[in-house]
């Protein structure tokens, strides 16, 4: 049946905007926010298609969109990542799902608009262009394409991470680690680990010891199974690194080398920075040019020591000459001193030090350092072991030794050609041994184990021998970046170590029975005679007056830790506990529970997150004990082994 309210097909074609057809006519008319879908038919999330995203799908893209996008291959698209420090985000809402590794958008744009990312095109280009070539047998086009091979350098990227040196210094934990991991690492083709790559971590290594040590910034030592870790402290920034044992290296298939050569690569470039700038700092050029003899004998490290010495040395005698002369200098002499610059850095090991100076090893940048004033702790380092020499056996680690060693002010030598001083010295004062027995032995040195040199710079003392004399069981190896009192656990040797501290320190420490803050009492220190009666009636007032704040302090603390006490609890808890009741004795409250109760109740007024945290708090507390309970029993039994076995 035809609808008598719509006009017909033959009317709506031949007029259509006429009074023939009154709905589109009067749609004309109507205004244009009759169109709009009325707020509450509206989806609570609608988009119109094709409309902008919001919120995380707009911030976050996934590891395969960003590699769409960048069009690259996935491992051209990780190296890039590492080498511009990109790394993947945690968005609040992952949109695509838990499966997915997610990177914020600003960081694929950063990654999209750098020149690197053209340059890894045009090397993967270039080996396509190879792989067709060899392909096609074409051999004089594969050399030809050999010798054009696009490089690139990671300069810019430094600077850009980097852009003050402190920054740098506080990023080199990982580099160093990582350096001084390749630099013992055998080199493999499979694996591509070249042995450039290895010559290279192992020059880069010595190069920062060698300033480390000569300049008398290392801090700490610990030997673990793991390898030896350092800590140094180079301009405020502590910096602390892992070196391996000096052992063959077995490479496990279970590793990603790829990876690590990255990450290797963008380390070398930094600690190359660092190594310039902290040698330009104490005025000794850079790279150094070492010595051939010493260098074919793998003394590496004494080699770079004895440069640093004499070019440390050179450089102030020419500074010395340039403020006596005349300051106008035409440019050919600038010229011509430009150009016998390099033969004057090889003339200064072959003339000025011959290979066996004595004592070479240990002045390094003297009189450069002068002008700069030293911390506390670099003098103490400094003199820890000054007038002492050392020779080291050939069982003990000896690059690890003659890194500690100097940087603590000690002369060393060791066992083979290019050393200082040969085991006949009569002027040796210790020598280093880690075998049951020793068969020649000289009277005017003591023998001791590599131990002894640790637990001493750990503790900035010179300890006792007698535990670590050859073919004894040396006393337990502390590690120094453990807090024992934090822990709340103390061992033996550590208050045995600390008391020697005091002796050589000569603190005075309190009697028996007595504290810390006794020494401090005014009335002592007037009996004493230290200070006379209006200065010791003065410090007593100001003392007690301290004492009345800090109650008070302690007293509003514990008031706010239990909310806020009404007169009325108050009056009832005291009549709570107060013995005189209607019930007499058999009527008397339990003292245990309310002691319970006043107990819980700062955990009743906080809030759930307040009582979480205090609930984790206190379980940490609980393992730290048990752990603290557990480390008391074993000593107890081994003392209790002990004493059976002198039975």
């Amino acid at each position: 049946m035809k609808n008598p309210f719509l006009p017909s097909i033959s009317q709506t074609l031949a007029d259509p905007y006429s009074s023939a057809s009154p709905s589109i006519a009067a749609a004309r008319r109507l205004p244009p926010e009759s169109f709009l879908l009325p707020v509450d038919n509206m989806p609570k999330h609608y988009r119109p298609p094709g409309k902008k995203k919001e919120g995380n799908a707009a911030k976050y893209v996934t590891r395969s969109q960003a590699v769409k996008l960048l069009q690259v291959n996935l491992p051209t698209f990780r190296r890039l990542c590492i080498l511009k420090g990109v790394f993947p985000r945690e968005p609040k809402k992952k949109v695509k799902g838990n499966h997915h590794t997610y990177y914020h958008v600003k960081d694929i744009a950063f990654l999209h608009h750098d020149p690197l990312l053209e340059k890894f095109r045009d090397i993967r280009a270039y080996e396509k262009k190879i792989k067709k070539a060899e392909a096609k047998l074409n051999k004089d086009l594969v050399v030809r394409l050999l010798t054009r091979k696009p490089t690139y350098t990671l300069d810019r990227l430094i600077r850009e991470r980097y852009p003050k040196f402190v920054d740098a210094l506080r990023d080199l934990d990982d580099c160093l680690t990582m350096v001084h991991l390749f630099a013992a690492l055998p080199a493999l083709d499979r694996e591509n680990i070249e042995p450039k790559r290895i010559h290279n971590c192992r020059r880069l290594s010595h190069e920062w010891q060698a300033f480390i040590s000569r300049s008398h910034k290392l801090r700490k030592v610990f030997v673990s199974v793991k390898g030896i870790y350092y800590q140094a402290e180079v301009e405020g920034q502590k910096i602390t690194w892992l070196t391996p044992h000096v052992l063959q290296q077995v490479l496990t298939d279970d590793i990603d080398f790829n990876v690590m050569l990255t990450f290797l690569e963008f380390y070398e470039t930094l600690l190359g920075f660092v190594n310039f700038k902290l040698y330009h700092s104490i005025n000794v050029k850079y790279p150094p040019i070492l010595d051939p003899r010493l260098e074919a004998l793998a003394a590496d490290l004494y080699a770079l020591s004895r440069y640093v010495d004499a070019n440390s040395r050179s450089s102030v005698v020419e500074s010395e000459t340039v403020e006596s002369s005349v300051p106008d200098q035409s440019e050919s002499q600038l010229k011509e001193k430009a150009q016998n610059e390099s033969n004057l850095r090889l003339a200064q090991l072959q003339r000025q030090l011959p290979y066996n100076e004595p004592g070479a090893l240990m002045h390094l940048v003297e009189e450069s350092t002068t002008e700069e004033e030293e911390d506390q702790d670099t003098k103490e380092c400094k003199k820890l072991f000054e007038g002492m020499k050392f020779f080291l056996s050939r069982e003990v680690p000896r690059e690890s030794l003659l890194f500690v060693i100097p940087a603590f002010g000690g002369t060393v030598s060791w066992e083979g050609q290019g050393a200082p001083f040969a085991e006949a010295d009569q002027s040796i004062s210790h020598q280093i041994v880690d075998r049951p027995t020793q068969g020649h032995m000289f009277l005017s040195r003591e023998y001791v184990q590599p131990q002894w040199i640790y637990d001493c710079v750990n503790s900035r003392i010179i300890l006792p021998t007698e535990g670590y004399l050859v073919g004894r069981v040396p006393p337990p190896h502390l590690s120094p970046f453990v807090n024992d009192d934090a822990e709340g656990y103390v061992p033996e040797y550590a208050e045995t170590i600390k008391r020697l501290q005091v002796a050589a320190r000569s603190i005075v420490l309190p009697m028996p029975g007595m504290g810390q803050a006794d020494l401090e009492d005014p009335q002592h220190l007037l009996v004493e005679g230290v200070i006379d009666r209006t200065e010791a009636q003065i410090a007593a007032e100001k003392k007690q007056k301290m004492m009345n704040l800090e109650k008070q302090y302690h007293e509003e603390l514990r008031t706010e830790l239990a909310g806020v006490q009404t007169p009325a609890l108050a009056t009832s808890t005291s009549s709570r506990i107060s013995p005189e009741n209607d019930g007499g004795e058999d009527s008397d409250p339990d003292t245990q529970q309310t002691a319970n109760d006043d107990a819980n109740m700062p955990l009743v007024m906080m809030s759930r997150k307040k009582r979480k945290l205090y609930e984790a708090m206190e379980i940490n507390k609980q393992r730290k004990k048990a752990s603290v309970d557990h480390l008391k029993e074993r000593k107890r039994k081994i003392d209790g082994s002990k004493e059976s076995g002198k039975k």
